[in-house]
């Protein structure tokens, strides 16, 4: 299911710091839209497109999982710059081989794969994926996959990026960042809001990305790849650094009118 084609992209070399610091993960010092310090690489395979570390065979440190599904009648490549994105900081990213990802099967069995290669000697990931820390985000079609995705034991938090309306976020029980665009015409921001609104058992926040319309992310991630880097850097990687855009008195996000049109943050939010 992970064999095939091997393709590698260019990224900064791992650092010093990286690798000497055993589980800790390097900081970026708050910024978290630019690349991270991990050289980056793509593996296709039949079920799932994997892009991680490239040097993760040696790397001292088990990596955090982010599982991915796309939106309608897309495939992982239309999202390519986001997840090279978060491999950058660390993540192995398994991102599913299906324009119809709403179900969260070739999510679900991305973690299985992952755990199978996790116990095989002979793959570049054995021992070195963190199968205690998984993410599940998607857009559109994904986005609403990433709901129904997180209702798994395995997962632990979820990135619905304007999630079409086919989940039940009911069935989730790990903290949700909801986000919306401003000029979204295809999932209004209302229909994100519904999300949120009935996300009232979960620390649930919604973030409306200033300008955004639903095809925004595709390509260049622009605004979208540093608050969710972010908000798996902390979620994931424990990245402290990170907690205050979402958490606290000064949550970064709240304030920033820059980037977004409307934040709201549930009563659950610390």
């Amino acid at each position: 299911m992970l064999a095939a084609v091997a393709l590698l992209s260019a990224g900064p070399p791992v650092s010093a710091q990286a690798s000497a610091e055993g589980l800790a993960f390097p900081s970026v010092n708050g910024d978290w839209g630019t690349p991270g310090p991990y050289a980056t690489a793509v593996q296709v395979g039949v079920v799932n497109t994997l892009y991680y570390p490239r040097d993760i065979a040696a790397s001292s440190r088990r990596h955090p999982v982010i599982v991915w599904g796309n939106g309608t009648g897309a495939l992982p490549l239309v999202y390519r710059d986001l997840l090279l994105h978060w491999a950058s900081h660390g993540f192995i990213v398994s991102a599913a081989n299906t324009p119809t990802s709403n179900l969260g099967i070739s999510m679900r069995a991305g973690i299985d794969a992952l755990t199978q290669a996790d116990n095989n000697p002979a793959s570049i990931f054995y021992r070195q994926v963190d199968l205690g820390r998984i993410g599940a985000a998607g857009h559109s079609q994904g986005g609403a996959a990433a709901i129904v995705v997180g209702a798994d034991p395995r997962i632990d938090t979820i990135i619905p990026i304007q999630p079409g309306p086919l989940a039940d976020i009911d069935d989730v029980h790990v903290p949700a960042f909801l986000m919306a665009g401003q000029y979204d015409s295809i999932v209004f921001p209302v229909l994100v809001q519904a999300f949120y609104d009935d996300a009232d058992h979960i620390p649930a926040i919604y973030g409306e990305v200033r300008g955004a319309d639903h095809f925004t992310i595709v390509g260049d991630p622009g605004p979208f790849a540093a608050p969710t880097t972010a908000w798996f850097r902390f979620h994931l990687m424990d990245d402290a650094e990170a907690r205050t855009q979402f958490y606290g008195p000064s949550c970064g996000i709240c304030t920033d009118t820059r980037t977004w049109s409307d934040v709201r943050r549930n009563t659950l939010v610390p």
